[in-house]
């Protein structure tokens, strides 16, 4: 397994989540912005709006934060990664967007749980924002 390497002048982020902030709500509510997860070679999926999951180009701007997840934590490594990514994104493609329950946070979820990481199947919005926000 090798390292994932972090090009911010390409905006690649193999195995991330990625965070930016939302003009005018974050201002107001500096923990408010907006989430995508990156392939393994760092593309960033994010679900920008309704029926919308953009492919390397975030709905509001590149990532100002991230969080490097271990591929070690995915059964099936790689692979597994890269399908739940895109199963995810193919599912959010369907859906009507909704700030308050299903959003891009949950599409980060979702993908997180079909990939099966650190084990667990019960990821969602809340859970990402713990994560991504209470690293030790």
């Amino acid at each position: 397994m090798s390292k994932a390497v972090i090009d911010y002048d390409l905006h690649r982020y193999p195995f991330c989540l990625v965070w930016t902030p939302i003009p005018l709500i974050t201002w107001l509510l500096p923990f408010v912005g907006h989430m995508g997860i990156s392939s393994s070679a760092g593309i960033i999926r994010d679900f920008a709006g309704p029926y919308f999951v953009s492919f390397d180009d975030m709905g509001f701007g590149w990532p100002t934060r991230y969080l490097v997840l271990e591929e070690s934590k995915v059964e099936g490594g790689r692979n597994s990664w890269d399908e739940a990514v895109e199963k995810a994104s193919n599912e959010y493609k369907t859906r009507m967007h909704n700030l308050f329950w299903d959003n891009c946070h949950s599409h980060c979820g979702m993908a997180l749980s079909l990939m099966k990481y650190e084990g667990s199947t019960s990821w969602n919005m809340v859970k990402c924002n713990e994560n991504f926000y209470f690293v030790t």
